[in-house]
């Protein structure tokens, strides 16, 4: 290449000559200016011949494929020209020599490597490509990870079959299997995430990498499971990240090693799922509970860094003290109350409400009401405070005494019947019983819907209130006259009365003496033998009887046909006597009478 006279003037050089500046430049002489042709006749033949050697000899230190060094001559809108020092520039878009912002990033004077694709083009120029230079470079850094074992990092672009495809400077390839020591489910979620991992294949002929991060992992985890172990020990306070969560607890990443944070020692207090506490990839202070070193299975603690709240609780919630909490969850049993973080209290369902009949807690509250009530109990051994919701009100069942003496009369709504009474309503959510045996005087009732039915309205009078148990019995019958008072007010022992047999039994018969009572003749007062004829009774049969026993405590009535005709035997002797004296009585007779 010929420099003209403009363009070259060294003091050290003859002018016009192809000097080895210019050889050294690589630049080409210009096309209408023949190498043979020389100005200056100072030059010998020798000297021609051995700078044309230099001249041919420096193109053939670059081959196709390799990666040069060459200097920015420069930089236009859309190109780069570039002197490798070969006999024509090469010529690079600037679309690779570009930032993420869109910047170009050389200037004229700067030194870059370039790949030499080509020798020429058919413009005459060299082809040349930072970009290819660029991933040459890489593949040779990958290459040499690959043998020395080093950590790349790669920034995973999208999620292809069988794994993910990484951005390493060139695309490579991480393997599902490859991605963590455990199974990754939501691959998705790694996108645009760098990742450190280690070459464990590469073929550059056919273009392929292959990444594990997995490897890495297990030779990290390894070392840091080593030096864990090395210092773990019951009651020690490590700090861990949450790896994973499940239903009874999380696991937790000492570091190398995992230890298991059950949801009961999670809190104090009440803990629905691991989940409401921790969060994955959250870092906790957690304290050793128990570690197996035959297993290596590690028991955690978390609650137990700060002191338990049961061990003070009496001295915040003393019985009988009003109390306010939040309801965090309901049974069938009752409803338990929050009282402070970690501790809380049963309010059963019985203690719910002074009158009304709860069937279930959720019919009075609801799982996150605020509600006052009071401290009933507490045991702190066994974590349990018993507290009471009606308690913050007044006993309307104190005040029935006042409001409803005994012998007061009273009219309610039936609303349920029982085989053993009828219970009435008195007042709102307070019922009063009717017992079987209040319903009637005279009449045997069987069950109470004989006399009353659900829905009817009746008049009652209050016998008794139990306030403490909630009781209040109720009569019906008392209501009206007591028809055996009135038949033990008119008849005593010995008086004589006429009664109807109803039935017969195998000890007796009983007698129908007035509406609604009866009487009972005992087999051992039947009549006796009378001139060899034995008295029969039947049912429906109207005969005369004595009364012989009265219990108006128990109402009973005994009654005996014998006495009666052995009173009329008497008095017939009597008679007979009265005429004829007592002389003819024979022995046996005399006995008798006695």
């Amino acid at each position: 290449m010929v420099i003209s006279h403009d363009e070259h003037n060294t003091a050290n050089e003859p002018k016009g000559a192809y000097t080895p500046t210019a050889l050294a430049a690589g630049r080409q002489a210009p096309k209408t200016t023949p190498l043979w042709v020389k100005d200056d006749e100072s030059v010998s033949p020798e000297e021609f011949s051995r700078l044309l050697d230099l001249y041919d000899n420096s193109f053939r230190n670059i081959a196709e494929g390799e990666v040069v060094k060459g200097t920015v001559l420069k930089v236009t809108p859309n190109e780069v020209v570039i002197d490798v020092g070969y006999k024509s520039e090469g010529v690079i878009p600037v679309d690779e020599f570009l930032d993420e912002t869109g910047a170009v990033i050389v200037r004229a004077g700067d030194v870059v490597d370039v790949l030499l694709e080509r020798t020429e083009d058919r413009d005459g120029h060299i082809v040349l490509s930072r970009e290819k230079a660029e991933k040459m470079k890489i593949w040779d850094e990958v290459e040499r990870a690959f043998i020395d074992r080093k950590v790349v990092i790669g920034r995973v672009v999208e999620r292809i079959k069988g794994g993910l495809a990484v951005d390493i400077g060139v695309r490579a390839f991480l393997p599902g299997s490859q991605i963590d020591v455990r199974p990754v489910r939501n691959l998705d979620a790694l996108r645009g995430q760098e990742l450190r991992m280690r070459v464990i294949k590469v073929n550059k002929k056919r273009g392929n990498i292959v990444l594990s991060r997995k490897v890495l992992l297990e030779e990290e985890n390894a070392e840091k499971k080593k030096t864990t172990l090395e210092t773990l020990a019951e009651g020690k306070v490590l700090r861990g990240t949450v790896k994973n969560i499940t239903d009874y607890g999380a696991f937790i990443d000492l570091g190398g090693i995992d230890g298991l944070l059950h949801i009961t020692d999670m809190s104090w207090g009440r803990v629905g799922h691991p989940s409401e506490v921790f969060k994955v990839n959250e870092e906790i202070d957690v304290v050793v509970l128990k570690y197996d070193a035959a297993t290596e299975r590690v028991s955690l603690g978390h609650k137990q860094l700060i002191i338990d709240p049961w061990t003070s609780v009496m001295e915040r919630f003393p019985a009988g003290a009003r109390v306010s909490g939040k309801v965090v969850s309901l049974t069938d049993y009752g409803a338990f109350i929050e009282l402070e973080p970690g501790v809380e209290g049963l309010i059963h369902v019985s203690e719910m409400s002074w009158s009304k009949r709860v069937k279930h807690p959720s019919k009075i509250l609801n799982v996150g009401d605020t509600v006052e009530a009071m401290v009933l109990g507490v045991d702190p051994t066994a974590r349990r405070i018993s507290l009471g919701l009606k308690q913050v009100e007044s006993n309307p069942w104190n005040e029935l005494t006042e409001k409803y003496p005994v012998g007061t009369r009273i009219t309610g709504k039936v609303r349920n019947l029982t085989e053993f009474g009828a219970f009435v309503e008195v007042e709102d959510d307070i019922d009063g019983l009717i017992h079987i045996s209040d319903m009637s005087w005279s009449k045997r009732v069987k069950h109470p819907s004989e006399v009353l039915k659900k829905g009817d309205t009746v008049e009652a009078m209050v016998l008794s209130i139990d306030a403490e148990n909630q009781r209040l019995s109720l009569g019906l019958k008392q209501l009206a006259t007591d028809i055996w008072e009135d038949f033990f007010s008119r008849h005593k022992v010995g008086d004589t009365i006429e009664g109807k047999v109803v039935r017969m039994t195998n000890f007796g018969a009983f007698v129908e003496l007035d509406e609604g009572i009866e009487g009972l003749i005992h087999v051992s007062e039947f009549d006796d033998t009378q001139g060899g004829e034995k008295l029969s009774l039947e049912g429906g049969q109207t005969t005369p009887m004595k009364i012989i026993k009265l219990s108006p405590s128990e109402r009973k009535i005994g009654l005996s046909i014998r006495a009666l005709k052995t009173d009329e035997y008497r008095s017939d002797w009597d008679s007979y006597s009265s005429t004829q004296g007592d002389g003819g009585a024979t022995l046996g007779e005399r006995l008798r009478l006695k």
